[in-house]
């Protein structure tokens, strides 16, 4: 059952992300332009700004060459079929679902790497003259799954407390 819930949602985020970064790439030709201020109330602001990601989460282990992106993918998907198999495992339904978004963000952003050698992040969150890092929405899809990972398994019972009387 797990998998019945966490592998389309994983597929639906995969081509969601591929096809916000292909409407990024071809139709708003952000690469072309750079960046589309999209939203200013006061201090806070949202942009399309183009980036291209060589590295992993928040532009960590940076490089260039071809063997460097490649090993980044190859961890990637790794990590994406540990990540299967806890989800073939999972116990509930929200575990289920949140390992298919970390999967199908993981995905999408091992798709870019092996396409263009590297990630097309671009949504850019400012407030205060402070932005965060620009991202995509594979990128959104993992932080908001591992979240939801880490919250339920702080909130959950432990195995103890469920056989007290």
């Amino acid at each position: 059952m797990s998998l019945r819930l966490g592998l389309p949602i994983a597929a639906v985020l995969v081509a969601a992300d591929q096809f916000s970064k292909w409407f990024i790439l071809n139709r708003v030709e952000l690469d072309d332009v750079g960046q589309i201020p999209l939203f200013s109330a006061g201090p806070f602001g949202l942009d399309l700004t183009m980036v291209w990601n060589r590295g992993v989460t928040f532009g960590m282990l940076t490089g260039e060459s071809t063997w460097h992106q490649v090993a980044l993918s190859i961890l990637a998907l790794a990590v994406a079929v540990f990540l299967l198999r806890w989800m073939a495992r999972a116990e509930n339904r929200l575990t289920a679902a949140a390992l298919g978004a970390v999967v199908g963000g993981a995905i999408g952003n091992v798709i870019d790497r092996l396409r263009f050698g590297a990630v097309v992040d671009f949504v850019d969150v400012h407030a205060w003259d402070w932005h965060w890092y620009v991202f995509n929405l594979a990128d959104a899809a993992i932080v908001c799954g591992v979240a939801v990972l880490v919250i339920d398994a702080l909130l959950r019972p432990s195995p103890a407390a469920k056989t007290q009387p």
